[in-house]
């Protein structure tokens, strides 16, 4: 049985997807995240020496990182290909392209907005305050939200092309770009970029996702 260690407020809601779009059994072990730092609890590294998630357990092995968890259980489970372009399809290179552009380029300016955002709120000496609040706004002005603008148009430009990130038929890389697209959503908007609000409107409308928000809750951010 598949085990899927699931934190509230990460990633691993795409796991879960996955898992459903598969069609696999599989159980669910719960984590709540600190309330001040965010961070998961020191259980979770009973799992994985890192005590982060998602982390998913298959057959007594722990296996760590979205993507490589996707491409991993893909090789297990799908030898229909119906999330992943076949070896040598033209598909297959946008397939992994999009794979990896969800963790090494979407994701970090969205982090560091999650960080400012932090720094701004958090408590301190008032004399600190407007330091760390200057600091921060002209971080996010200069570096970070024209970062968030140029991928949300880069992502749109992509779906203007094809319905999916790999091109006409859903695929796990639209998984594995969801997270991304809405955090994105959630912080900055997407309104500017139609295709993109498509896009989500179409995988929030698949049976496999209204069932992971059934089995697991709906996605909630950190912030």
């Amino acid at each position: 049985m598949i085990v899927v260690h699931h934190l509230e407020k990460s990633r691993s809601h795409r796991i879960v997807w996955l898992l459903e779009e598969l069609g696999l059994d599989y159980e669910v072990v719960r984590y709540r995240r600190d309330p001040d730092t965010l961070l998961a609890p020191p259980e979770l590294r009973a799992v994985h020496p890192l005590g982060r998630s998602p982390v998913v357990v298959d057959g007594g092995e722990a296996l760590a990182e979205s993507g490589a968890i996707v491409e991993t259980l893909l090789e297990r489970y799908d030898a229909q290909s119906r999330l992943a372009p076949a070896v040598g399809a033209p598909e297959r290179v946008r397939w992994h392209y999009w794979m990896h552009f969800a963790e090494g380029s979407a994701m970090p300016p969205l982090l560091v907005s999650l960080i400012l955002k932090r720094v701004r709120e958090a408590r301190m000496p008032f004399f600190a305050r407007p330091v760390a609040r200057t600091i921060a706004d002209r971080v996010t002005a200069s570096l970070v939200a024209p970062q968030l603008r140029a991928n949300g148009q880069y992502m749109d430009d992509a779906l203007a092309a094809h319905p999916w990130f790999a091109g006409a038929s859903f695929s796990a890389a639209d998984i594995q770009m969801s997270f991304a697209v809405q955090a994105l959503a959630a912080r900055s908007g997407i309104e500017a970029w139609p295709h993109l609000q498509d896009w989500l409107r179409r995988a929030q409308a698949r049976e496999a996702w209204r069932r992971t928000v059934a089995r697991v809750g709906p996605l909630e951010l950190a912030t």
